[in-house]
């Protein structure tokens, strides 16, 4: 077992620790996407939750969401978040990749 606070040794040279995995929560497999206010000042955003997909992947799937609806936004936490109300284009967007989609929330 190896010394939590050794970070160098003479025989082996600077030690680091092996990056874990990134866990990806596949859910149920359906994709949700939401109204969200609440925390943002009163500007609405879509968030798109479920995707299951890693970090990588999520961000070009923004990168395309955004450009798909012409505005801004971002991944925070695995959830994709797309500025103003776009759940339809969003909708029809994911569905052509062949995922299931829910519209979730009010």
């Amino acid at each position: 077992m190896r010394d939590n606070n050794l970070v160098y040794s003479t025989g082996v040279g600077k030690i680091t620790e092996p990056k874990p995995k990134e866990v990806i929560d596949k859910g149920d497999g359906i994709v949700r996407i939401k109204r969200e206010t609440k925390g943002r000042k009163g500007k609405g955003v879509t968030t798109v939750h479920g995707l299951g997909m890693a970090q990588s992947e999520l961000k070009k799937l923004c990168s395309e969401l955004k450009k798909t609806c012409g505005t801004g936004g971002a991944v925070k936490d695995n959830v994709i978040e797309i500025q103003g109300d776009n759940r339809e284009k969003i909708k029809s967007s994911l569905e052509k990749r062949g995922l299931k989609v829910k519209l979730a929330g009010g």
